[in-house]
């Protein structure tokens, strides 16, 4: 990736719609949208941050190819801060596959790279990485809940505090290197006390951060919920309460659900994966038995396990089977069918499971689907989310990193104790100066950098 290039790409979705917008950035990004464009005013002299109506002409024909407005926005006032060139056209893949190819047709311009524009956005010191990285989380957010968090982000409230902390490492690391330079003006025991006490404001910011990690990865990847039991208890209808769709079909058939079906749903603002699951049981089906293994593995990885029994009958072998190989698991429950006359011994399940894991509802008529919702969000977040002005930390990189800071900064405090030299200390300490500042990008290698901006759609 060259910065001196004038990259273009389409940035909104594929397909039809009212418009559709094209991205152009680069120092060129002006002058050969220029070529391209008449109107009333000359892009070369417009004003920064102006929209200007026109139409699209091959410059080899002379015919018109599109109605456009092109917006202009010139550097640094962008969000790469370099020159900006936004063209709306008509939202239809032909009008948009012409207009980028007359764009690409100019030898100044080259499609851009996955994710350049963000790229470029923080080469350029517009963002920080933390922030890059929350752009993804912004687009791929499930839940009002998510976008929040992953709009923080980009605002820079991760990066804050992450800044603080290293300022805090900063100012430690200076005071170190006063009493290895100058060891005459300065008590070693004094600095020894010093290095502690940094530490450990240093360690409690980092454990405050992490607290949230479980919360913020829930809400940025969502829970991964397997709904098992039996054929016919109620799975596939079940699927269909939550999503308020017919996503499955259902009938009075066992074995109907031969695959693992999945679907995304927001319930209490907390994103769920749903996976509704093949009627587990011994069946010569050579199909069915395919869906039974694929249901065994989903339940495998998944962090929720919904298990759905049906109310009006008695528990079955298979299903005592499948309590035992779940009951230590991430589970709730779901005694289904209850606007039935009910005949499941209760008392059974308590044995295995604790009161508030078992939820009775009736999918048909409805009446206890918010029992259910509740129970999820009791499972996960104590029933509540945490206060709007909390920092989540949702990115596995970020978690990872925040965690041998931690760790670098812990040795460094067990060494003050153990009587180990200062400039020893110090190693520690700049360990985790420079793990912190990988998360904000101050010290990411450049396969870092390529990796995590690879995940980027073309036009972001």
């Amino acid at each position: 990736m060259m910065l001196s290039d004038t990259i273009a790409a389409i940035s909104t979705a594929v397909g039809e719609g009212g418009i559709a917008v094209i991205r152009v950035s680069g120092p060129e990004a002006i002058s050969e949208a220029a070529k391209l464009l008449r109107s009333k005013v000359k892009l070369t002299e417009a004003d920064t941050h102006t929209v200007h109506y026109g139409f699209i002409m091959d410059p080899q024909t002379q015919e018109k190819v599109e109605e456009v407005l092109v917006t202009v926005m010139r550097a640094p006032r962008s969000f790469t801060m370099e020159d900006v060139v936004e063209i709306s056209t008509h939202g239809g893949v032909i009008s948009v596959k012409r207009v980028m190819d007359l764009l690409l047709q100019q030898p100044a311009i080259r499609l851009a790279e996955p994710g350049e524009f963000t790229k470029r956005a923080f080469l350029n010191g517009r963002i920080d990485l933390s922030q890059a990285e929350a752009v993804i989380d912004l687009i791929r957010s499930k839940s009002d809940r998510a976008f929040s968090v992953a709009l923080k982000q980009v605002e820079g409230h991760l990066s804050r505090e992450i800044n603080d902390m290293r300022y805090t490492l900063v100012e430690t690391l200076a005071h170190i290197e006063v009493n290895i330079d100058y060891p005459e003006h300065d008590v070693e025991s004094m600095t020894s006390e010093f290095i502690k006490e940094r530490c450990s404001k240093v360690i409690s910011q980092i454990e405050r951060l992490l607290k949230t990690a479980n919360e913020g990865k829930i809400l940025r990847e969502g829970i991964t919920t397997a709904i098992v039991g039996r054929p016919n208890v109620g799975k596939s209808s079940l699927m269909n309460a939550l999503t308020r769709e017919n996503k499955a079909i259902v009938t009075d058939i066992p074995g109907t659900t031969r695959d693992v079906i999945e679907e995304f749903v927001t319930i209490n603002n907390i994103p769920l994966k749903l996976l509704d699951t093949a009627g587990i049981r011994e069946t010569l089906d050579v199909v069915e038995r395919i869906g039974v293994e694929r249901s065994k593995a989903a339940v495998e990885e998944a962090d929720l396990i919904l298990l759905v029994l049906n109310g009006a009958e008695p528990l079955h072998e298979d299903e005592l089977a499948l309590i035992e190989g779940i009951r230590r698991r991430q589970v709730l429950v779901l005694i289904n069918k209850t606007d039935l006359p009910q005949e499941l011994n209760r008392e059974v399940l308590r044995q295995y499971f604790e009161e508030g894991q078992i939820v009775e509802l009736s999918v048909k008529t409805r009446d206890g689907l918010e029992r259910l919702e509740d129970a999820i969000s009791r499972l996960f977040f104590g029933g509540k989310l945490e206060s709007g002005d909390l920092t989540y930390v949702s990115n596995v990189r970020h978690i990872a990193l925040l965690k041998k800071a931690k760790q670098s900064l812990i040795e460094a405090y067990e060494a003050s104790d153990s009587g180990i030299p200062i400039d020893i200390m110090q190693i520690d300490v700049r360990l985790a100066w420079e793990q912190l500042g990988e998360v904000i990008g101050d010290s990411a290698p450049d396969a870092l950098l390529d990796q995590i901006f690879s995940q980027f759609c073309l036009g972001k």
